[in-house]
């Protein structure tokens, strides 16, 4: 029997058993490049189980409510066709669907990492990654009382922990391939918030099993870290006092550098491209290398003489510069909007993952540096080496 009609037989047997808890396509791959996923749970209406699908676009989410018997057969029609990949959680197993190149589906089995379905109350509380009950490290960290309430001063940093989760784990189901026990480097680590959530997600919420070593110059806080993580149970967590500069690993599967200050962003993605990194999330601050030398051409002169734009045109051609020499070492980049946990403003993220070389990208890089009157770019000097 083909790997799709048996994944479609689990889902029919989940949803009928009552051990289904939530399925997940994702990796588009047809005409509309705007549909990114979808999410399926089951709900009760009117005292009847539906099968609530968001759809997710790039703009917008769309819900749709079916029953399981007209849902099922939806969900084979986008195998194969709008998605590549598809993870079905029951109470019994994971299932794994993965298309190729060549569009053959392979499917993989593993252990359950849900011991019960979620409940189908539709009017359900939100639901987070990352829940603030149950969670000693939260508490640890000032975020939650020792009832497992989220504090008032603790609010922003909650929801940004959930969102950087978010973009995390969306990254994690476009790579379909993304190694279940992967090493993961977090450059910068600071006190850790960021870095103990993902580990728990990928631990409790995924069932993988990581080693995450975050790697901070402060040694108060690298102690603070590694007191932690053995308490609350994360034996593969690890802080190391270290300069990023000096830290050489064997393996990176993923590499994140959230709060690296100007060249130590560049210094961060060219530790991972040399590492091979898989994924590479960074979120710069502090343009000084780009902005101090800067030389832009006369026509540009007149709109960069005052400070300001000329501060946030480096940023852009800092950071436009970094993400196209990622895409001519092979990787596929998004720019988008992200807010810290350390920073007050928002920052943007550069997100690369591994997959084809843009051949123009050199080029474009050369020109943009003519342009702007930018002679060197650090990131560029250390991938040449």
């Amino acid at each position: 029997m083909e790997a799709k009609e048996t994944f479609l037989q689990h889902l029919q047997r989940s949803l009928s058993q009552g051990t289904f808890v939530k399925l997940t396509l994702s990796k588009p791959g047809g005409a509309d490049k705007s549909f990114k996923n979808v999410y399926a749970r089951l709900i009760e209406l009117k005292g009847a189980p539906q099968v609530s699908f968001t759809l997710r676009y790039s703009t917008r989410d769309i819900t749709k409510n079916h029953p399981p018997e007209e849902a099922v057969p939806m969900i084979g029609l986008w195998l194969g066709e709008d998605f590549l990949n598809a993870d079905l959680l029951t109470t019994e197993a994971d299932y794994s669907l993965q298309y190729n190149r060549k569009r053959k589906p392979r499917l993989h089995q593993r252990q359950a990492s849900k011991a019960a379905p979620p409940p189908k109350a539709h009017n359900k509380p939100k639901q987070y990654f990352i829940e603030a009950s149950g969670n000693a490290y939260l508490q640890a960290m000032g975020i939650t009382t020792a009832e497992g309430k989220v504090r008032a001063d603790g609010q922003r940093k909650f929801r940004q922990i959930n969102k950087y989760i978010e973009i995390v784990d969306s990254l994690l189901q476009q790579h379909g391939d993304f190694p279940r026990q992967p090493h993961i480097v977090d450059m910068g680590s600071g006190k850790g918030y960021l870095t103990f959530a993902l580990y728990d997600h990928l631990v409790n919420n995924r069932g993988w099993q990581p080693s995450i070593t975050g790697i901070e110059l402060r040694e108060n806080l690298v102690g603070f870290g590694n007191e932690l993580a053995p308490k609350v149970g994360f034996t593969g967590l690890q802080f190391r006092a270290q300069d990023i500069f000096e830290y050489e690993p064997e393996r990176i599967d993923m590499l994140i550098a959230l709060h690296a200050c100007d060249i130590a962003t560049d210094i961060a993605i060219a530790k991972g491209v040399q590492a091979g990194a898989e994924i590479i999330i960074v979120a710069p601050c502090c343009h000084k290398q780009v902005r101090k030398a800067m030389q832009p051409t006369e026509g540009l002169q007149p709109m960069l003489r005052h400070g300001i734009l000329q501060e946030r045109q480096a940023e852009l051609v800092t950071d436009g510069i970094r993400a196209l020499l990622m895409e001519d070492r092979g990787y596929e980049t998004k720019v988008f909007e992200f807010v810290s946990t350390e920073h007050t403003p928002k920052n943007l993220m550069i997100v690369g993952i591994k997959g084809r070389r843009n051949a123009s990208a050199l080029a474009e890089v050369e020109r943009i540096k003519s342009d702007f009157g930018v002679g060197e770019h650090y990131l560029q000097g250390l991938l040449d080496r």
